[in-house]
């Protein structure tokens, strides 16, 4: 009986007990974010532009830190900008320090075959692509709007990186040897170079010559792909193999390449691990 009377006087005090207890709060679930959404009006292309943005930690408008921008093609959320930008944030971890704190630009697609591709000569390309050839103008945009635009409003330093897959790789390619001077860093991947015939291998490009006096680093890399979607077919990896011959002829001493063959990767699955190799080249061989 007197177990029975302490019982019950415990499980009397405890509801009295509980109610002197701090009260816990559940904070409401916030947002998850790891950059920007911008938008450009481009002069050049006529409309609207997407641009995600992502910021370095300690990214701070008041201090005069700046930093270095890569400009990611495909950059659209559902694309390459969110695996792109954790690749930044993880090697410019000061215990890993492969790449530097730096401002990725996502420029969003709209659409890819007209705007990374430069006119061919190809009918069937052209009846399969009618809006195809228009890179001169995303050139441009890069160019006159884009680059103004970030180095306007964000902390953006000297160092301009691109990056580029597929036919991404394409544009990024003609950029290269069309105006190599708007880019120092290029990572280059899986180039759509069959694009008209593989025109492009057989571009002049002052980047050839030894007055070419930019610091510049190429990075390219190709996987296990095998034939391209032309006709007749061409073989990506040995045209990936010919851009880096043509580049490995430039006279002039500024100019630094690194091949990569990765045959463990195919076409669907060589650039996450393309743009971490990267880094190890092109961020350790010039300054930041």
């Amino acid at each position: 009986m007197k177990c029975l009377s302490l019982l019950s006087v415990l499980f009397c005090t405890l509801p009295a007990f509980s109610q002197n207890l701090p009260q816990v709060t559940i904070p409401e679930t916030q947002p998850l974010n790891i950059g920007v959404i911008d938008q450009l009006y481009s002069k050049e292309l006529g409309e609207k532009r997407v641009l995600n943005i992502y910021l370095p930690e300690g990214y701070n408008t008041q201090d005069s830190v700046v930093y270095p921008v890569t400009y990611l093609l495909d950059g659209s959320v559902d694309e390459d900008f969110i695996h792109v930008a954790g690749l930044y944030q993880f090697n410019s971890f000061e215990w890993i320090n492969r790449a530097p704190k730096s401002i990725v630009v996502g420029i969003a697609t709209v659409d890819r075959r007209r705007d990374y591709t430069l006119p061919t000569t190809v009918s069937d390309d052209k009846k399969k692509y009618p809006t195809s050839g228009h890179s001169d103008k995303f050139i441009a945009f890069i160019e006159k709007d884009l680059q103004p635009f970030i180095e306007k409003k964000y902390k953006a330093g000297k160092t301009r990186t691109i990056i580029g897959q597929s036919l991404g790789g394409l544009l990024a390619t003609e950029i290269l040897l069309k105006k190599p001077t708007l880019f120092n860093k290029y990572i280059i991947i899986s180039p759509s170079l069959w694009w008209n015939n593989g025109s492009l291998l057989n571009e002049s490009s002052a980047l050839l010559q030894d007055t070419f006096s930019q610091k510049t680093a190429v990075y390219i890399a190709v996987g296990k792909e095998g034939l391209t979607p032309s006709t007749p077919p061409r073989v990506m990896e040995v045209d990936a193999n010919l851009l880096a011959e043509k580049i490995k002829s430039t006279r002039s001493k500024n100019v630094s390449l690194y091949f990569d063959y990765l045959p463990q990767e195919d076409h669907a699955t060589i650039a996450h691990q393309a743009i971490a190799n990267a880094f190890k080249f092109i961020y350790t061989l010039l300054s930041h």
